[in-house]
């Protein structure tokens, strides 16, 4: 029964190739085969093509070329020096894995003829075997071999196994002449007349330096011990390779940060050694052991700690509890004061947070008052442990107008004066003196550094950080081995005709730099402020063209800081009592809010997307939620006296929910944010997993959605109406 279903199966398959349906229901047999096909109708498309039996067995052959089919054509790239895209070259449809030059000649070209000839003669017998296959390549290297030479290699050779060069000697030149008939004929070049040379026997071939006699060997005795030698195994994967990798690699960064900190500590500067300091710079650490000292802070903090219990207890456990009653509003407790007695009549310049010790921060002191300057100024740091005495000290012979810590090394603090000279210091080390300093003449500002911010490292390892002054300059600094190394990123511009200068000459007018801040992402863009009230956008790729400009302000713009879930939003402060947020390559700010008086300056929180502060010179702290009021401030609190202080500087906690506010008579001011100046997001009830900062942005996009002018879109265009 299976082998007739199996010939009905293959009678049908013929079937349906030649004849179709009809045929295949004629032919098959068996009603197994009928209930097989049952249901079954085979279609035949009309489109479908009658070939013959000729046109079905013809093979149709597919030809492989060296085409890549695959291979993208019209690429495009986009050139920063035409400012357009231009065309790619397209990539080549051969690689080349290997190519040697070669050193064989053709026996008839003029090159290998002329070199037969330097090395002692034409070859005949050479040529009268090569002429019988013409064309090919001379493989063998002929050489000039003397006489005697010849005599014992053919000794040598003829008692090997393969034929010796006598032999091939002696029919050489018995059959001279006849050879010499055949390569004319074949060939058609003449052999030139010369001294026959036999050929070498590649199979059994003697060195001539080989035939010498070898010079005697002498026996000298020696005694060493043997190398160790131990058995070693080990199981290898990539894992491993790369662990050891990283192990060397921190490994050799240690010993770098310790060379560099030895030459930091043997290796002073010349300039500085004959500056002399104050006093205390010079008794510091030659009155007590550095033991001493470490003891007498832990005994000082425990006092401080007993004494300020209180306090303390405020700072860790406190919450308003009247939050509660009051509907979007918020307070601000007062915690420590900090404050030292030699910079009681200097402003608080600058205030910024250590990134790694979240209760430690930094304070410039110096002054704004142009027309009385001061002579001296302190860069001292403060610890929340300690509220009574400064944690370092350090002076200056100018007054100091900001500073930033190294994110990656938060023991370099870098500073920028008055006189427009930045140094660096290194707050671990006993010695207080500067461990980079611009120079005093050429390597400096022309004005007044107003803010310097560290840059992130280049990539031989080296620490850069940035400076914006009152020169209308922005400069790169290179911490280099024993100096700093300058660089113009960017000379500030007016947007205004030129003026004639004292010569006659035309001179652009350059304006004064207030402010910086880099693109949280973009490491290139920045943001600077000018005296004018103006904000450029510029990148460190292009030294003398603005990316965009804002018209922001009308008096001089005191801060610009971006925000931490939008970097495409900032905010600035202007003396014109504005605060301002923007939005990136928009004209037009998103929200304006008037304090009523001049803002020092304006800071975005890091726990909340909608929350910023700012401080005024009447002495008052204003905390905005744009997510709760997008009009007024939720809670404005006085923290000084308005006739006898003025607030300059304030900076949030990252970690801590409180805020520190400086005024310009050396006082340091430590603030609680109550519950409602903190409020979180809640997510929603069907994505509880969402984590808390893509809450925070949704909650941004949700309030500038409201602000946002919808995009105009262009009505279609009739082609017709265009043609006509």
């Amino acid at each position: 029964m299976k082998k007739g279903r199996l010939r009905n199966l293959a009678a049908t398959s013929k079937a349906v190739t030649k004849g179709g349906v009809r045929d295949v229901l004629e032919n098959a047999g068996g009603d197994d085969f009928e209930q097989f096909l049952k249901g079954k109708k085979l279609l035949r498309p009309e489109d479908q093509l009658d070939l013959s039996e000729k046109d079905l067995q013809e093979e149709i052959a597919r030809m492989l070329t060296t085409n890549n089919p695959q291979l993208p054509d019209g690429l495009v790239e986009y050139s920063y020096k035409e400012r357009a895209f231009v065309m790619t070259p397209l990539p080549p449809q051969m690689i080349t894995l290997l190519e040697v030059e070669g050193t064989c000649l053709h026996k008839e070209s003029p090159e290998a003829i002329e070199q037969m000839e330097q090395e002692g003669g034409w070859d005949g017998a050479l040529v009268g075997l090569g002429s019988q296959s013409q064309g090919s390549l001379v493989a063998e290297e002929v050489a000039a071999v003397d006489e005697q030479d010849e005599g014992i290699e053919g000794e040598e050779e003829g008692e090997g196994e393969g034929v010796g060069d006598a032999e091939l000697g002696e029919e050489g030149e018995g059959d001279d002449e006849e050879k010499m008939d055949v390569a004319q004929e074949k060939g058609g070049s003449s052999p030139r007349p010369g001294k026959a040379k036999k050929l070498t026997n590649q199979f059994n071939f003697c060195e001539r330096a080989a035939l010498t006699y070898n010079n005697p060997d002498r026996e000298i005795g020696t005694q060493t011990n043997p190398p160790p030698r131990a058995s070693f195994a080990a199981y290898i994967t990539q894992w491993i390779i790369y662990d050891a990798y990283q192990e060397d690699y921190e490994n050799q960064q240690r010993e770098k940060e310790r060379e560099r900190k030895e030459k930091m500590l043997t290796q002073p500067k010349k300039e500085e050694v004959v500056v002399t300091r104050k006093k205390h710079d010079k008794l510091g650490v030659e009155a007590v052991t550095m033991r001493m000292i470490q003891a007498a802070k832990i005994l000082e903090r425990m006092i401080n700690q007993n004494t300020f219990d209180d306090i303390a207890q405020d700072y860790r456990y406190w919450e308003d509890p009247s939050d509660e009653y009051r509907d979007a509003e918020g307070t601000l407790l007062p915690l420590w004061k900090f404050s030292y007695e030699k910079t009681k009549k200097l402003s608080v310049t600058e205030i910024c947070w250590n990134p790694h010790y979240y209760d430690l921060f930094g304070v410039t002191f110096g002054s704004f008052d142009f027309m009385r300057q001061v002579t001296e100024g302190y860069l001292c740091l403060f610890t929340l442990k300690n509220p009574s005495y400064p944690e370092y000290i350090n002076s200056t012979d100018s007054g100091v107008m900001c500073l930033d810590f190294h994110p990656q090394h938060p023991y370099l603090v870098v500073v920028g004066l008055y006189d427009g000279t930045v140094a660096v210091y290194n707050i671990q080390l006993p010695t207080k003196e500067r461990q980079f300093q611009s120079n005093s003449v050429t390597n400096k500002h022309g004005g007044i550094v107003w803010q310097v911010c560290w840059g992130e490292d280049l990539q031989d390892g080296e620490m850069n950080f940035y400076s914006v002054s009152s020169d209308g300059r922005v400069f790169n600094w290179v911490l280099m081995q024993n100096e700093l190394a300058q660089t113009l990123v960017i000379v500030l511009y007016l947007e205004m005709d030129p003026v004639n200068g004292p010569d006659g000459t035309m001179i652009r007018m350059t304006g004064c730099g207030t402010a910086i801040a880099f693109h949280p992402k973009d490491q290139l863009t920045f943001l600077v402020g000018t005296e004018e009230g103006n904000i450029y956008k510029c990148s460190t790729a292009y030294a003398s063209l603005y990316l965009y400009t804002y018209s922001a302000h009308h008096m001089p713009v005191h801060r610009i800081d971006f925000n931490r879930f939008a970097p495409e939003i900032f905010i600035s402060c202007s003396a014109d009592w504005r605060v301002k947020i923007w939005e990136d390559n928009r004209s037009e700010p998103l929200f304006v809010f008037d304090l009523g008086c001049s803002v020092g300056d304006v800071k975005w929180a890091p726990y909340s997307s909608t929350v910023f502060a700012a401080v005024t010179v009447d002495g008052k702290v204003h905390v905005f939620d744009l997510n709760v009021n997008k009009y007024k401030a939720i809670c404005v609190q006085s923290v000084v006296s308005r006739k006898r202080n003025k607030l300059t500087r304030l900076a949030f906690n990252h970690k801590l929910p409180i805020i520190i506010v400086g005024d310009d008579k050396g006082s340091v001011s430590t603030l609680k944010l109550s519950p409602n100046l903190r409020i979180k997001p809640k997510p929603p009830k069907k994505q509880t997993h969402v984590d808390q900062h893509t809450l925070e942005v949704w909650k941004l996009d949700k309030l500038l959605a409201l602000v946002r002018e919808p995009q105009k879109i262009a009505p279609p265009v009739d082609a017709e109406s265009t043609t006509s």
